[in-house]
């Protein structure tokens, strides 16, 4: 349970995390929307932690920001059903009130559901006998109880379902190594997983065991079919320590390439314009430190020896290379242009395309690249 003064005033790092959500969302729904009216004219958010509704200083969370989304636009007003729990009763009665408040709410068609749950075993069951209309599932503990692969799968399971979750990287970190919350460690990552990473972490400092530990989620959820994985980074305000991830699951590469690009405006520093995929405060405060990192030089060098002897167009080269890296389709054109510029590839525009100017970069999809042989 959330500590008292943890809802008391919204912090960067929340609005973050709360427009991150409210962005997907709005893409997401008018992605489906199309779909969804042929089959069941439905579409779904789904809050398992969803907290009193506002923060104390009257700023709004998550769900009045889906809703007031949802509000003002005509399809989702008559397609979207809307589920929010929260364990906290008095969270519940001041979300029922929130959402009371919205001016415009009973336009609606469906009622928000708001219910006083406990997340566990039986939630996941009745999750996995429904088969749920597309659904936006946002999974925000205040610690790890209730988050588990079970749950998250029992949602993503059906075609237009994705997932968000809130992984607290701090206290799942402590608890790998605490016999007394094993049970709740091995529903997270699974247990052959979990004791492999136990004996892993034993060796290993501190950067290193944040990486490893992001990524035996990521390929857990993987394995569970959840095929595209993304993971956003929270530093604390000093920008020393990672504070959480917010954690992107889909099945399909639409949803990851809408979130990848909505993650990458949200990133507190882009490095010769790759995105960080991380809010850090003290990013600003610090620019010498990440002047010594040059991801657009590797991604050149990558994308020489990945594709050499090919002939491919640029929006091949994006699909095949794209995935589990923190490279967007504009740095893809880049560096192909960098590359065209210093004579390592050679490019067959296409016949509309204008002449370019000078430190223009056009690139379009459907230009063909020509890459030499390995030496």
């Amino acid at each position: 349970m959330a500590s008292d003064s943890f809802f008391d005033e919204q912090k960067e790092q929340s609005l973050i995390k709360a427009r991150i959500v409210k962005k997907y969302f709005w893409a997401w729904a008018n992605v489906i929307i199309p779909t969804a009216k042929k089959a069941g004219n439905k579409i779904a958010y789904i809050d398992l932690f969803a907290g009193p509704g506002r923060y104390k200083d009257g700023s709004s969370s998550t769900p009045i920001k889906v809703l007031e989304t949802a509000i003002s636009d005509p399809d989702m007003r008559n397609m979207l059903k809307t589920l929010f729990n929260d364990a906290n009763s008095e969270h519940t009665h001041s979300l029922q009130d929130s959402i009371n408040s919205i001016p415009g709410i009973e336009n609606l068609k469906y009622k928000p559901n708001v219910i006083n749950y406990e997340v566990g075993e039986n939630i996941v069951q009745t999750f996995n006998q429904l088969k749920l209309v597309p659904t936006l599932f946002f999974v925000d503990p205040w610690g790890y109880k209730g988050l588990s692969l079970q749950l998250i799968n029992s949602v993503v399971k059906n075609w237009g379902c994705d997932c968000l979750f809130f992984f607290n990287y701090n206290r799942i970190n402590m608890g790998l190594g605490n016999s007394y919350v094993k049970e709740h460690m091995n529903a997270l990552f699974g247990e052959t997983r979990a004791d492999s990473l136990r004996e892993k972490l034993q060796e290993l400092k501190q950067e290193e065991r944040e990486l490893t530990i992001v990524e035996a989620i990521c390929e857990a959820l993987q394995e569970m079919g959840g095929e595209y994985v993304l993971p956003f980074r929270f530093k604390h305000e000093n920008g020393n320590r990672t504070s959480h991830h917010l954690i992107f699951v889909s099945k399909h590469f639409k949803g990851y390439e809408i979130m990848k690009e909505i993650m990458a405006k949200e990133s507190s520093e882009q490095n010769q314009g790759v995105p960080s995929f991380e809010y850090n405060p003290a990013t600003s405060m610090q620019p010498l430190l990440f002047e010594l990192y040059r991801p657009l030089d590797e991604l050149e060098a990558m994308l020489l020896d990945t594709f050499a002897g090919q002939t491919i167009t640029m929006k091949e080269i994006y699909l095949q290379h794209n995935v589990g890296k923190r490279y967007i389709s504009k740095n893809y054109k880049t560096s192909l242009n960098n590359l065209e510029g210093q004579g390592k590839i050679t490019a067959e525009k296409p016949a509309h395309q204008r002449p370019k100017r000078k430190g223009e970069i056009t690139f379009a999809d459907s230009t063909k690249v020509t890459f030499s042989p390995k030496q």
